[in-house]
């Protein structure tokens, strides 16, 4: 089995030993701080200098010990073949248009960390040609069938929305490209008894088989409401996460009071939210997108019956875009979404990520998305040979079965192994969050929320 676990700790490592040493020149600094940081400093150098010498070992045994340039040049699935000096290529398939560009946005920050703490491999730099999905199966079709026509594509991170990922997945599955996505959640994606052509599909994200129970057992046990009402907007994101609410729920013994629809665009939500309040749910579950979800947090509040009912939505909403859409209705609701621990690498990655792009994650995806993107460009050397004339040579189907063969990966998300399903996450990377008056006022400065429960 593929075991990666040096790569992203030294990469971290060397974020955090610049950033520490950075740290410990501040001239404001307490003496006891700087002495203490100085002497944190030299230790991550050492141990930086340390972890450079052991990566150049365990890629020099990763690429004596891998695949023959002819089992290579035999792959069922074709090969991609990269002349001396030529780059890398992986694809990215995120929403980086309308409301909810923040999702996309934040992944693509996570990809390129990745990319850029990367480096190269064996001479070869990483290059990344990014397509809009569109949160739609229209745009993930059409994103899918562009990324597949460029035949130096080797693998992609996506996509953003699990809409998309349904008809793109296919596309990219007949083309031999791999794909693995940081913010698909919709269970169908990685049932047992999903499509053959869905063999190339992996994610980090959380299964909602996870995110829905963890939601519905802490309305019920933790708040204790007995009530609920769900609301979906067709996709196979929100119909799926609202149904396991549901069913959970239910076993728990809570009654589910209604599960209403809306559709994609919809601004009036009223009549939908005036046939909820009259069965008087305790919470309404809305795992929903941006634009919409706004629409239902500033409308429910002006419903009767509905005042006091507390309103919960998922990691579709969990980004400040949301926060600003809804605005001080926003005040008091909770969030299913992803969690990350805090660790020092998680913690470099944080300090790189606002020193690059000069701002807070825009969502909650970005680890998942620099998990995947690492965990594409690790398996090269377990997927590839290098001919007598230099040519780099990466066989695809081979490079699939190494991504699957992924066990203990040390992820900034945690410890992650792919089954054959390709479900990678350990389904402990997520917690229930609750946006208080401060995300409302000022989310620029205060994002993300404060995690109010973990399973």
């Amino acid at each position: 089995m593929l075991r990666l676990r040096w790569l992203p700790m030294f990469l971290a490592l060397t974020l955090m030993g610049g950033l520490m040493a950075a740290c410990s020149s501040n001239d404001d600094a307490e003496p006891e701080a700087g002495d203490t940081a100085s002497e944190e400093t030299e230790e991550a150098e050492t141990e930086v200098e340390e972890g450079a010498d052991d990566a150049e070992t365990e890629v020099e045994e990763s690429v004596e010990g891998a695949m023959s340039i002819d089992d290579v040049r035999a792959d069922p699935l074709g090969t991609v073949e990269l002349a001396e000096g030529d780059p890398i290529e992986l694809g990215a398939m995120l929403v980086l248009s309308g409301p909810n560009t923040s999702l996309g946005g934040d992944s693509r920050d996570g990809v390129e960390l990745a990319i850029a703490a990367f480096g190269d491999y064996m001479g070869h730099a990483v290059k990344l040609t990014a397509e809009d999905e569109q949160c739609t199966p229209e745009g993930g079709q059409l994103a899918a069938t562009r990324i597949a026509a460029n035949e130096s594509i080797i693998g992609v991170i996506g996509t953003s929305c699990s809409s998309a990922a349904e008809p793109a997945i296919p596309i990219l599955g007949d083309a031999g490209i791999v794909m693995i996505s940081p913010s698909n959640t919709a269970p169908k994606l990685t049932a047992a008894d999903r499509p053959a052509t869905f063999a190339g599909y992996l994610r980090t994200a959380h299964n909602d088989l996870f995110q829905g129970r963890v939601a519905a057992e802490f309305a019920f046990n933790e708040l204790n409401l007995t009530t609920a009402a769900t609301i979906h907007d067709g996709s196979p994101y929100a119909e799926q996460l609202q149904s396991v609410f549901a069913d959970v729920f239910t076993e728990l013994g809570g009654e589910i009071t209604a599960q209403e629809a809306i559709n994609v665009n919809d601004t009036d939500m009223k009549p939908v939210l005036t046939s909820i309040a009259a069965s008087e749910p305790a919470i309404i579950y809305y795992p929903i997108f941006t634009a919409e979800g706004g629409f239902v947090t500033q409308q429910a509040r002006e419903i009767e019956g509905l005042a006091d009912t507390v309103l919960m939505g998922a990691d579709g909403l969990f980004s400040q875009a949301f926060v600003e859409a809804a605005g001080a209705a926003a005040d008091g609701m909770y969030l299913s979404g992803p969690f990350v621990a805090d660790s020092a690498e998680y913690g470099a990655f944080i300090d790189s990520l606002e020193e690059t792009y000069g701002r807070p994650p825009l969502s909650g995806f970005h680890a998942h998305a620099y998990d995947a993107t690492m965990i594409i460009l690790n398996a090269i050397a377990r997927a590839s040979a290098t001919d007598a004339d230099g040519t780099l040579v990466i066989g695809r189907q081979a490079l699939r079965d190494a991504v699957y063969a992924t066990e203990d990966y040390a992820g900034l998300t945690g410890s992650l192994s792919c089954d054959d399903n390709g479900d990678c996450a350990t389904g402990e990377a997520l917690a229930i969050f609750m946006l208080t008056n401060d995300q409302v006022t000022d989310p620029d400065a205060n994002w993300p929320p404060a995690a109010v429960y973990q399973p």
